[in-house]
């Protein structure tokens, strides 16, 4: 799983079947203070997120497709939550 913020949205009129239901936007991940981690990915949103939300992308195909029910998705990266608000716990 990986923690992100949305900085945009994409469109395209052309795209694969399997991305017709959803919105693709742009995340860039983020540690758990906020700051940026890495380099900006596409995701498509599954979890009605919008630009500036924190969100929780899954980054696993197997379970994409799991969750899409699309047993030959090609879908790579998908918003599974909005992060409300995260804590660090120390042991």
């Amino acid at each position: 799983m990986i923690l992100g913020r949305v900085t945009g949205n994409v469109v395209g009129t052309i795209k694969h079947p399997s991305f017709n239901e959803y919105a693709l936007l742009i995340v860039q991940p983020i540690n758990a203070d906020g700051s940026p981690k890495g380099n900006k990915m596409l995701a498509v949103d599954h979890a009605q997120a919008g630009p500036g939300d924190r969100v929780l992308i899954l980054g696993e195909g197997s379970g994409i497709r799991q969750i899409l029910g699309d047993s030959k998705s090609p879908i790579r990266m998908l918003i599974v939550g909005v992060v409300d608000a995260v804590e660090s716990v120390l042991e």
